[in-house]
């Protein structure tokens, strides 16, 4: 198989990483070689935090290259237009239509850039949600990333019922039934 390349991003405290653990896990599981690589800048401060995922048969390197990526799974708008150079020409992004200010927005040295889903549309394939506002009808904001990743799953080639046993073996046991719900929402979102 052919490598594929995963981009999680987002800022810091939106579950990158654990995000980063499903796909690991699920890539392993389907019997890949697999590479993750984690960028983290001031993440604890709100700062943007990147996770490349590389599977197929043989990866060398953890680095996605700039126009490789087939997914691109955003957790925040801006994010998603800093990092959406990555996508390859047929690649997809999956966008969490959430607004996070950066540091210098909100020292108010720069402002936070409008239309930028409506931009991103016009050069890629998106699909958007706002997996904030579904998780809050779920009773747990803290699902939103297990959406996000349900809709990207629809794009990747694995099983539904593989990524929900890779979640129910990754996140904390108490989250299982709550994540769970979670993935099924989103996955059935992207359709």
């Amino acid at each position: 198989m052919e490598t594929k390349n995963i981009m999680i991003v987002g800022v810091g405290g939106q579950g990158t990483l654990l995000t980063s653990r499903i796909l690991g896990g699920i890539t392993l599981r389907a019997g890949y070689d697999v590479k993750l690589s984690e960028v983290h800048g001031m993440a604890q401060r709100g700062g943007s935090v990147v996770t490349f995922v590389r599977y197929g048969d043989k990866v060398n390197e953890p680095i996605v290259e700039e126009g490789c990526a087939d997914v691109l799974i955003a957790f925040e708008r801006l994010e998603a237009l800093r990092y959406a150079h990555f996508l390859k020409k047929n690649g997809v992004l999956i966008v969490n239509d959430q607004r996070i200010d950066p540091m210098p927005v909100v020292i108010g040295a720069a402002e936070y850039p409008g239309g930028i889903i409506e931009g991103l549309e016009k050069q890629y394939k998106v699909l958007k949600i706002d997996a904030m506002a579904e998780a809050m009808k779920l009773g747990n904001t803290r699902t939103f990333n297990v959406i996000v990743l349900g809709m990207a799953a629809r794009h990747m080639d694995f099983a539904k019922e593989d990524w929900i046993e890779v979640i129910k073996s990754t996140v904390p046991p108490k989250t299982v039934d709550i994540n769970t719900q979670a993935f099924e929402l989103g996955y059935g979102l992207a359709v």
